[in-house]
């Protein structure tokens, strides 16, 4: 009786849908960040209004059922530039358009608009920039809570390992 229970369980999860999987990264189509089209973008506005530019982008993300990046950095910091480069490239940004609404905010030298890290408990000095939040924009919930520097060091991954990250949090 117990293996004829054992294998009705097992035939049950074998036909049962699967857990819901992060959507493959896209194959991104350069090999090295030296590929990359220069000069590199300076993806921060230096004079926006971070909580204004935030709270639209999250009604956005919203209304169109994505996952909300802010992206905070510095147009100083190379690694910053790196992921913005990489997120223009054509096969990057589709991915990201479909999966994310992306917005960048300008946190000077750790000195500014830093409300916007702190929102999501975030108080102590960021470990790196550039620092990812990936929030879900139904419950403002941060989700990477813990890897939020993890491209800190972009420059020194590779263009494709830069898009799998990025793939693990879309939806």
């Amino acid at each position: 009786m117990i293996q004829r229970l054992a294998a009705l369980a097992l035939a049950a999860a074998l036909v049962a849908p699967a857990a819901h999987a992060a959507p493959a990264a896209p194959k991104v189509s350069i090999a090295s960040f030296a590929q990359l089209k220069t000069p590199l973008p300076y993806p921060y506005d230096e004079k926006a209004d971070a909580d204004k530019v935030v709270a639209a982008a999250k009604a956005k993300a919203k209304r169109e059922n994505k996952r909300l990046i802010v992206d905070l950095g510095g147009n100083w910091c190379p690694d910053c530039r790196i992921l913005a480069g990489t997120t223009e490239l054509p096969e990057v940004k589709s991915f990201v358009d479909k999966h994310f609404v992306f917005v960048s905010v300008d946190v000077g030298r750790f000195n500014k608009n830093l409300q916007v890290p702190a929102h999501y408990g975030i108080t102590q000095r960021l470990e790196g920039v550039p620092a990812l939040l990936v929030i879900d924009p139904m419950t403002d919930k941060l989700l990477d809570e813990g890897k939020v520097s993890a491209l800190s060091d972009a420059r020194h991954m590779s263009p494709q390992g830069l898009a799998d990250w990025l793939a693990q949090w879309a939806k």
